[in-house]
Formats: C-alpha cells, sequence, structure tokens
C-alpha cells in the first residue's frame, strides 16, 4: 500500500491526495471503505493506485493510524 496525505475533500465525494508518486491522486468515496465522511484535510492515509480513465486514482483508502491497527 502507499502512504499520502489527504489535500483536498469536497461535498460532492472525491478529493485528491499527494503522495511520494505524485501530488494529485484522485479519490472517490466508494473507495474508503465507508470511511469518507470522516477523513480529514492533512491526515495521512494508506491506499492502492490504480489507472483510471484521467490518470491515476486511490482505491481501499484508509485513515493510516486504522491500518495499523488492523
Amino acid at each position: 500500500m502507499a502512504t499520502g496525505t489527504i489535500k483536498t475533500k469536497t461535498d460532492k465525494g472525491f478529493g485528491f491526495i499527494q503522495s511520494a508518486e505524485s501530488d494529485k491522486i484522485f479519490f472517490h468515496s466508494s473507495a474508503c471503505n465507508g470511511q469518507f465522511d470522516s477523513l480529514a484535510i492533512g491526515q495521512t492515509v494508506q491506499f492502492d493506485l490504480e489507472q483510471g480513465e484521467k490518470g491515476p486514482r486511490a482505491v481501499n483508502v484508509v485513515a493510516a493510524d486504522a491500518a495499523a491497527a488492523a
């Protein structure tokens, strides 16, 4: 899993993560395993990276502290 920081998050159910691989990785609320509302800008997350139609996108997004506890 890759690690990054949530840079933006919208009321429309998506946002962007910054990581060492890219400064703009798209993620959708459906990729957050029901945790989208609890994630915050500046929070560290772990995720898997996929290639979407418009570039890289994060899937299986979880808070880093939740991933460490699992």
